[in-house]
């Protein structure tokens, strides 16, 4: 989610809840309540999904650190120290 772009649709939406919301009632209090009311609601929103985002993103994350931590029998060690053991064994010609 692109906050800038979240907040400018959410100020469009206010401002066409607040039009709707003075037709309906014809009174600037009520929409004006009304119109701070709904933003509240629309904060709440964008947090909780902020917030389920980020725990799915750590879900992820957590699953594929088990992923690479959990050893495969018969199979060696493929990292050591972060780099691929594959790049370590191979020999490259010395060139002075």
């Amino acid at each position: 989610m692109y906050a800038p772009r979240v907040f400018i649709s959410m100020l469009g939406t206010l401002v066409v809840f607040a039009i709707a919301t003075y037709f309906l009632t014809n009174s600037l209090w009520t929409t004006l309540i009304e119109t701070i009311i709904c933003a509240v609601l629309l904060q709440i929103g964008y947090f909780l999904g902020v917030l389920y985002l980020v725990w799915k993103e750590r879900k992820s994350r957590d699953a594929l650190l088990s992923e690479e931590k959990i050893p495969v029998s018969g199979q060696e060690d493929t990292k050591v120290g972060g780099l691929a053991a594959s790049n370590l064994k191979r020999s490259e010609p010395f060139n002075p």
